[in-house]
């Protein structure tokens, strides 16, 4: 039987002793070494096998138990040990004969996995002894920032970079990991945790996927949409359509909003006449209203048409400061 050291991998992330059939068996059947205590280790031994901890370099003491045993297993870090196994294979290229090494996954990171990862950071980072900076906030001193990145992200949608919408996303998930922390500090029967975020989160997918989670006919696109909508009116009881629209949304976006909701329901409450009006800014206003509701006649977006055409203007102004550079534009930087 060829001497072998099965180099164990397992995910931090997962309850300790979650391993595979063929992880128990090699460490129930070989001596099992490790770097340091772990609660994984405290599983194997109360799985009956033998843990030895090695205090200092470990590539000796694996090849001094092959040499006894027949075969031994290094129980990885969380970190996975890649010094090791790289000090290891080095050595075992050198002098073939003294054993194989072999690479097993005991246990895999689920998908999310990251996602316990960032909590534990948050976590970390918003407790005694973490950022000051963090600690001081609240949901509502964080309010522009959550705002501020959900912009960032529109515009690498806006750009296609996918790149950076992965690290804006990012971005946005730190707003949402840290309001989820602040709000364990609230007082008792006020506060919740990420889990509470996540599961409402999972509740509500599943109810208003019935198609998917519940056996119920999928239908037509335009009847999921219809049904996902009945689902919606069920849990929440509002008065009116418009309940809901988040009203602290750009001014144009919210307009087209409003708009839509009450055509959905197929009221027809004509925009105020411009004429009609006071002073000059609520005139501007029924004036910008009445454009809002032409867009949505022609199936145009105002808040992306204005957008669009803003951006236009921008690189126009850029291109005119190059062009001729007017007194007032900054020194240069000498740095």
């Amino acid at each position: 039987m060829t001497a072998r050291i099965v180099l164990l991998v397992t995910s931090p992330r997962l309850p300790a002793g979650l391993l595979t059939s063929a992880a128990w068996d090699v460490v129930r059947q070989h001596p099992v070494l490790t770097g340091a205590e772990s609660e994984l280790a405290t599983a194997v031994r109360q799985a009956g096998a033998t843990v030895t901890v090695v205090d200092g370099p470990a590539t000796q003491p694996l090849l001094d138990a092959v040499a006894a045993h027949g075969a031994a297993v290094w129980l990885a870090g969380p970190a996975g040990d890649e010094s090791l196994a790289r000090e290891l294979g080095l050595r075992l290229a050198r002098e073939p004969g003294l054993a194989e090494l072999e690479l097993m996954y005991g246990s895999w990171d689920p998908p999310g996995a990251r996602l316990l990862d960032a909590v534990a950071v948050l976590d970390r980072l918003a407790s005694p002894g973490g950022d000051p900076w963090k600690r001081a906030q609240t949901h509502r001193s964080l309010a522009g920032f959550l705002l501020e990145e959900s912009y960032e992200a529109y515009d690498a949608i806006s750009a296609g970079d996918t790149d950076a919408l992965r690290e804006e996303l990012g971005d946005v998930l730190l707003q949402v990991v840290l309001h989820a922390r602040l709000a364990e500090e609230l007082p008792e029967g006020e506060r919740w945790n990420v889990d509470d975020v996540a599961g409402g989160l999972v509740d509500k997918m599943i109810r208003r996927n019935p198609h998917v989670f519940a056996g119920a006919e999928a239908g037509t696109l335009e009847e999921i949409t219809a049904n996902w909508e009945r689902i919606k009116r069920a849990e929440k009881a509002r008065d009116s359509v418009l309940d809901g629209v988040a009203l602290s949304q750009p001014a144009l976006a919210l307009a087209a909003q409003i708009l839509d909701r009450a055509a959905r329901i197929g009221l027809a409450v004509p925009p105020p006449l411009a004429d009609s009006q006071v002073d000059a800014e609520a005139r501007l206003g029924a004036s910008l209203l009445t454009t809002v509701a032409a867009a949505r006649q022609a199936d145009l977006n105002p808040e992306a048409a204005l957008r669009r055409t803003t951006l236009a203007y921008a690189e126009a102004v850029r291109a005119a400061e190059q062009a001729s550079p007017s007194p007032t534009t900054p020194p240069a930087d000498p740095s």
